[in-house]
């Protein structure tokens, strides 16, 4: 199922760049079709800027009017390291949930998705933490009281999967995380 395949990456500003380029060229290089998507509010494309290098990326779709039929098509859906997860979480309406993570509620839903979250990435799912309550995760360090308190299974590992869901220590093992999602749509 690789050549083809359908990854879906999550995006905002304040991202972790050589995470990102990684993403993009790997993927690529198996076959893939990589999509970066994001909450786009209304304009045609954003510009975000990454972490280290301020180097602009541009994105264009979203990830807000995607239809069940649409997502259904992605073999994985990631959310990066770096601020993206917090930046995607806001929400106008605090009685809601952020659009980004009822996105996520949907990607978790369908089991043949493959949902990727490494370091910080896991913020995003702290407004339902049902998603990752009594599974295998490890996240980065600094969020390990965050992911207790969701119900998640802290595992002191850097890549840990559990069925459908693989998790990533930090930015930094973003080969290995790749790797290992590479690994699962092969075997889908």
């Amino acid at each position: 199922m690789r050549k083809g395949a359908k990854i879906g990456i999550l995006l905002e500003g304040d991202y972790y760049e050589p995470e990102i380029w990684y993403y993009k060229l790997r993927f690529a290089e198996e076959g893939m079709d990589v999509h970066f998507l994001t909450r786009l509010w209304g304009c045609a494309s954003l510009t975000f800027k990454g972490h280290e290098y301020q180097i602009p990326m541009e994105c264009h779709e979203s990830f807000e009017n995607m239809d069940d039929a649409q997502l259904k098509s992605f073999a994985a859906i990631i959310v990066p390291a770096g601020m993206v997860a917090d930046r995607l979480r806001y929400t106008e309406d605090v009685t809601k949930l952020p659009p980004a993570t009822e996105f996520m509620k949907r990607a978790f839903a369908q089991k043949n998705i493959i949902k990727g979250i490494i370091c910080h990435g896991m913020w995003l799912i702290a407004p339902a933490p049902e998603l990752v309550k009594g599974r295998k995760v490890v996240v980065h360090n600094n969020l390990l009281g965050d992911a207790r308190n969701m119900g998640a299974v802290y595992v002191n590992e850097d890549v840990v999967v559990d069925g459908d869901l693989v998790t990533a220590r930090s930015g930094g093992h973003c080969n290995v995380f790749a790797k290992k999602i590479i690994e699962l749509i092969d075997k889908s």
